[in-house]
């Protein structure tokens, strides 16, 4: 079994792949990639994750997102940041994530990752896919992203399991259906 070094080492190769960055021989398949790791080893994955992101050897651009500061961000917009806490003190958990569901849609993080004049060799890396859960999960996240960024390579960091047909965040969480992602490593 490869360790998390090797794995991500096998990552980094792949940002490097032209096949990947122009998504050739995916018989037309969107260029999703999900690289499911043990939530144990999430430091070396963030660690890996701010090397990549300021690597100037790499031939691609890494548009890094982190879905928990995507999250806090759409929060200030709507002016809900510092009442979160009083929200849930009141209210109880189940009533905010209700609440949060009904104000917060997909749409609006689609937005908030998309970025202006988006390029050939761009990835779109994301990250926090543990921290934003329960408010955003990545398999209605990534239905909703397809159309926006055609032609851009996706990798998701992702603290679970993925076996090609579903994910499974933390590796213990019920199984949600995603199979139109490629599996990494």
């Amino acid at each position: 079994m490869q360790t998390i070094e090797q794995r991500l080492d096998q990552v980094r190769a792949l940002l490097g792949n032209s096949d990947f960055l122009s998504g050739k021989g995916l018989s037309n398949e969107v260029n999703i990639r999900i690289f499911p790791y043990d939530p144990k080893e999430e430091m070396a994955v963030r660690h890996f994750t701010e090397q990549i992101t300021t690597d100037t050897s790499l031939p691609c651009r890494i548009i890094c997102r982190n879905l928990f500061e995507v999250f806090l961000e759409i929060c200030e917009d709507m002016g809900i940041l510092d009442e979160i806490p009083n929200m849930e003190d009141e209210d109880g958990s189940a009533c905010l994530l209700e609440e949060i569901h009904q104000d917060i849609d997909t749409n609006e993080f689609v937005d908030k990752i998309d970025y202006p004049d988006h390029e050939r060799g761009d990835v779109v890396l994301l990250t926090g896919v543990g921290e934003v859960f329960p408010f955003m999960r990545i398999h209605v996240l990534l239905e909703a992203i397809q159309p926006r960024f055609a032609g851009i390579p996706i990798l998701v960091l992702y603290p679970g399991d993925y076996d090609g047909h579903q994910v499974k965040l933390f590796g213990k969480l019920p199984p949600n259906d995603y199979y139109r992602a490629f599996s990494i490593v």
